[in-house]
């Protein structure tokens, strides 16, 4: 089945690419009619991921807004991460897509470069979209090309977020900023020993995204691409085997679930995961982890993610958490682009969202919310970690490069010859590459 699913978000994709903006264009009328509901007021279609408390949360910003703004109405159309991009990408070819749409650095590439997305430039040029109070490096993560495909909404860092009651009953004791893969490994073995059930998660899968492989990769020395996004930004293919074997032999020591058992994982959400309920140790996400699962579980924590052999080769780096974009063929742009402003920029929707989506971009915001002692202890916890987190960063990698769902599904089909004892390491890695190649090549044309 998710081998499936990932087919489908490549075909998706690339039927994307082959549309242009005017075929897009031939849906206008329907968008037309969709900016006006029957009472006169202006309608507003949103979408973005995520698990039940982000729906809450949303709903409750959607509502604040809409009370302060009563000409202006919601379509709510909330979704899960799985299945999220394949159902945009169709939106998107057909001319469909929402109004505003909560969208992924991953993906933020192809959309900007195949015109699906509006330049929010202007509305930042003629201050509809305040954006002084943003760190220029990061607000210039949503430019491509030229166009601002999307404004950021949040920063992010991989994170480790962990259970210290687990490694309580394991007796290890919590990890540290100069804790390596051998120590990661060790410390969930003897978790995974303790509860009996594999401890060693990655949210999206091992092999489910390139985020985690891409902090490898940079911890290596490399990047995941080269600068021109043509082909891998390393050479050297053990890097890639390597990561597969390693996590194959966490597999084959049940220290991490294999992909079958991962799938069955994941069917119980993120408020049910191993981790929350106290029977795995660890799961790398990013660092807002513990913050969206403080209403289920308040006692998770914080770690940096373990270092390579390296220290000079610094992996991490700080993500722009997430985008607003706005659909190049929507008639409501404008207000649109009030509602974004409204979410960075005031102390209203901040006080509702908590920071849920991950640290505020606006410094005046992140000030307001640290003095005003409305943050949950989990929340200054992500706040603080970004500043321990700069000392292990390097510099933010440009965005992923069009094509990308079709090199997320290679490394996993990659990965998964691996797991399932098809392939070694080493024809992995080298399958990976020319997978890899071939369609940055022709997604570059």
């Amino acid at each position: 089945m998710k081998k499936r699913m990932k087919r489908i978000t490549a075909l998706a994709l690339a039927a994307m690419m082959t549309f242009s903006l005017a075929a897009c264009g031939s849906n206008g009328k329907d968008a037309d009619d969709a900016g006006k509901s029957k009472d006169g007021k202006t309608t507003i279609k949103i979408t973005w991921w995520g698990g039940q408390s982000r729906h809450d949360y949303t709903q409750k910003l959607l509502d604040a807004y809409e009370e302060s703004h009563p000409d202006i109405e919601f379509e709510a159309l909330p979704a899960g991460w799985d299945g999220y991009f394949e159902k945009l990408s169709t939106q998107a070819a057909s001319g469909s897509m929402p109004d505003i749409v909560q969208m992924d650095y991953l993906y933020i590439s192809t959309y900007a470069k195949n015109d699906s997305v509006a330049d929010l430039q202007p509305y930042i040029d003629d201050g509809t979209i305040d954006v002084s109070k943003i760190d220029e490096n990061l607000l210039n993560s949503g430019k491509i090309n030229d166009k601002m495909a999307g404004l950021v909404l949040s920063s992010s860092v991989l994170a480790v977020g962990y259970n210290p009651t687990v490694l309580e009953k394991a007796g290890v004791e919590a990890p540290t900023s100069d804790w390596t893969w051998k120590d990661y490994i060790e410390l969930n073995q003897k978790a995974a020993e303790t509860t009996g059930k594999e401890s060693a998660l990655i949210a999206a899968g091992v092999t489910g995204d390139t985020n985690v492989f891409n902090y490898w990769v940079r911890q290596h020395g490399g990047q995941l691409f080269n600068e021109d996004q043509t082909s891998l930004g390393y050479d050297d293919d053990s890097i890639t085997a390597d990561y597969f074997a390693m996590w194959k032999d966490m597999m084959d020591k049940n220290i991490a679930p294999d992909p079958d058992e991962f799938a069955q994982i994941k069917t119980l959400g993120d408020e049910a995961s191993p981790v929350v309920k106290d029977e795995a140790a660890t799961m790398i996400e990013w660092n807002n982890y513990t913050a969206k699962m403080s209403n289920v579980n308040d006692k998770l924590k914080l770690a940096t993610p373990p270092l390579g052999d390296n220290a000079d080769d610094k992996g991490l780096w700080i993500k722009p958490g997430m985008f607003f974009s706005v659909s190049e063929n929507s008639k409501v742009k404008k207000e649109c682009a009030e509602f974004i402003d409204w979410f960075i920029n005031s102390e209203e929707a901040n006080d509702i969202i908590m920071a849920e989506r991950g640290t505020p971009v606006s410094s005046d915001i992140r000030q307001y919310m640290v003095d005003s002692g409305k943050l949950s202890p989990q929340q200054v916890d992500m706040f603080n970690y970004i500043d321990e987190a700069e000392k292990l960063s390097g510099t933010t990698p440009a965005p992923d490069p069009s094509g990308i769902a079709e090199v997320n599904e290679a490394f996993n089909n990659a990965g998964n010859t691996v797991f399932y004892g098809q392939a070694t390491p080493e024809e992995a890695a080298k399958t990976f590459r020319a997978d890899v190649e071939e369609i940055l090549a022709r997604n570059s044309q």
